[in-house]
Order: structure tokens, then C-alpha cells, then sequence
């Protein structure tokens, strides 16, 4: 089989710079309202927390945007961001899709559960929407690979 990448399409990535944005602006105006209202004493505290918070989601959302997955015939290869990771076909168990939750929304995302450790999130592989087309293809190929290597 050829080697397949499984990541985010243009549209999907500029979503997420688009909320990437969103969430720029949401952590500016709270730095901003607490800069403004907070006393003098506490003031830059709290603009560090806003600014740090701001940072470790600015990290994780370029993380997650640019994060890719390679399926070749001997396992899968992640890169993120600042990342690079193999997996070997016959040290995974099954892949699954899993649903995460938070008060904003919820997310779909694909796992490979490995024979031993804990299990990967897949590079390049997520969508807010339980039945996203896209989603769904990959899990298929993904399977595929792992099918064929597993059983053949």
C-alpha cells in the first residue's frame, strides 16, 4: 500500500486559525478589563495569568492545526508542531473514535489504544461535528491500513 497523509484539509485549518483568532481577542479583552478594573497591587498578576493561559492555548491550537499523520505498510508516523513519533502497526490494538466534552462544545477525535501504555491521540485527525465526513473517511483508512498489516 502507499503511503497516505492524514491531516486537516485548508478549510479545516483555517477554521481553526479563524478560533485561534477568536480566542485571541476573548484572552485581550479580559487582559485588558482586568488591566483596567483590577487595583494596582494586584493588576499585572492578573494580566500574567490571562497572558499565560492565552499562550498555553495559542500553543495547543497551532499544535493541533498543524499536526499530521503518516500510514505507511510498517505503522504510523505523528508530527506535530514541535513533535515527531512512530508507532509500529502490530503494537496497536484498535483505533477508536472518541468524543471529548467541555462547556463550550464538544470534539471528536481518533485514537490508536496501544498493547501496552497509554493510548495516542492521532496527529490530524478531529472535527467538532459527531458525523464530520471527513472524520469518518480517515478512521476508514486508518483501519484499513491497520486491518491489512494486522491480518495479512
Amino acid at each position: 500500500m502507499p503511503d497516505v497523509w492524514i491531516g486537516l484539509d485548508a478549510n479545516a485549518r483555517r477554521r481553526n486559525w479563524w478560533w485561534t483568532g477568536f480566542l485571541t481577542l476573548i484572552c485581550a479583552g479580559t487582559a485588558e478589563a482586568t488591566a483596567l478594573s483590577a487595583p494596582a497591587t494586584e493588576r499585572w498578576w492578573w494580566v500574567a495569568g490571562v497572558g499565560v493561559f492565552w499562550l498555553i492555548a495559542l500553543f495547543y491550537m497551532v499544535n493541533r492545526g498543524y499536526g499530521r499523520t503518516l500510514l505507511t505498510p510498517n505503522g504510523m508516523k505523528f508530527r506535530t508542531f514541535v513533535s515527531r513519533r512512530s508507532i509500529r502497526w502490530d503494537e496497536i490494538t484498535r483505533i477508536e473514535k472518541r468524543r471529548h466534552q467541555a462547556r463550550s462544545g464538544e470534539w471528536w477525535d481518533l485514537c490508536a489504544v496501544r498493547v501496552h501504555g497509554r493510548s495516542l491521540t492521532i496527529p490530524g485527525a478531529f472535527a467538532s461535528s459527531q458525523w464530520d465526513a471527513d472524520l469518518e473517511e480517515q478512521l476508514v483508512v486508518i483501519r484499513e491500513y491497520w486491518s491489512r498489516t494486522v491480518d495479512g
